[in-house]
């Protein structure tokens, strides 16, 4: 269990919990003095959870014994958590065994076929180490020849620190979104995989350039961003205004990302004349392919 991770998860989603979000009996009962901060209080979230005030509080102490199933359920329910982010409480509790490198199933026939089958449409597959594992023609003349990169190179990271202002940044309603939907998915997938070393090389990489990352990471918002809004500007194409959809696959670390257009907009339009004649797809079957923002 890692217990200093787990206390600093629970005071985060304490704290962003808004009293009016749970029973006023909870929150104001008689004598209660006035709050002075923002959030439950800790006797509020074990009250809610139905567990003893001082267990809840040596749990963000970093002081308790491994919590059960039960609690740990109650003590989502209590801070009203998502799916994702229970399944993160539970890593984070000792309750889910962590994952290992051969864990790692190859990339299915079914990912492949789907990849080739998009076409025109820009797509690529991306593992939990955020490394590029396969990508379709159209992705590489709209990003980059992923080919010609070494598979340390074609890691969404490293392409994001290596392309800064160069290919693409956040539209003016959506800064700093990719950094916090990297931060959750690092954060994911370090929890599932504690041992990895690469997934802490990355964090500090990533960290070293992007604030945004860091409150990120820092808030444990492990909550799925599944839509970017991106501003490319294309050798060819020219400026080009994007949606990047991140679809996770069933049963898998990987993750399905598109770029699409507006409907007869100027972007679509744009879109539709990407050559994808001389770009060269790759469908691997491996696992493994081995950030202003690159994609």
């Amino acid at each position: 269990m890692s217990r200093s991770e787990l206390a600093d998860f629970l005071r985060r989603r304490r704290e962003a919990l808004r009293p009016d979000q749970v029973p006023v009996t909870v929150t104001h009962p008689p004598g209660r003095r006035a709050r002075r901060t923002p959030g439950l209080r800790r006797e509020e979230v074990a009250a809610l959870a139905g567990v003893s005030i001082s267990y809840y509080e040596r749990l963000e102490q970093a002081r308790a014994p491994r919590p059960s199933p039960q609690v740990l359920a109650a003590i989502g329910t209590a801070l009203r958590l998502t799916a994702a982010e229970r399944e993160y409480l539970a890593r984070l509790a000792g309750q889910v065994p962590p994952g290992t490198g051969t864990d790692r199933a190859p990339v299915s026939a079914d990912a492949r076929r789907l990849l080739d089958r998009l076409g025109p449409i820009p797509a690529y597959l991306v593992d939990e180490r955020q490394d590029i594992v396969a990508w379709n023609g159209a992705a590489a003349a709209l990003i980059t020849d992923f080919g010609v990169l070494s598979a340390e190179e074609r890691n969404i990271v490293r392409l994001s620190i290596r392309l800064n202002g160069v290919l693409c940044t956040a539209t003016a309603d959506a800064e700093g979104e990719f950094a916090r939907q990297t931060a959750a998915q690092l954060r994911t997938a370090g929890a599932r995989y504690p041992a990895e070393r690469v997934l802490a090389e990355l964090v500090d990489e990533f960290a070293a350039h992007s604030a945004d990352f860091v409150a990120g990471w820092r808030s444990h918002d492990v909550r799925p961003i599944p839509t970017l809004r991106k501003h490319l500007r294309h050798p060819t194409l020219g400026e080009l205004d994007l949606e990047c959809q991140t679809l996770l696959l069933p049963d898998t670390d990987v993750r399905l990302v598109i770029y699409t257009a507006e409907p007869d907009s100027p972007s679509a339009a744009a879109l539709a004349r990407l050559d994808i004649r001389d770009a060269r797809p790759h469908l691997t079957g491996g696992g493994r392919g081995q950030a202003e923002e690159p994609m």
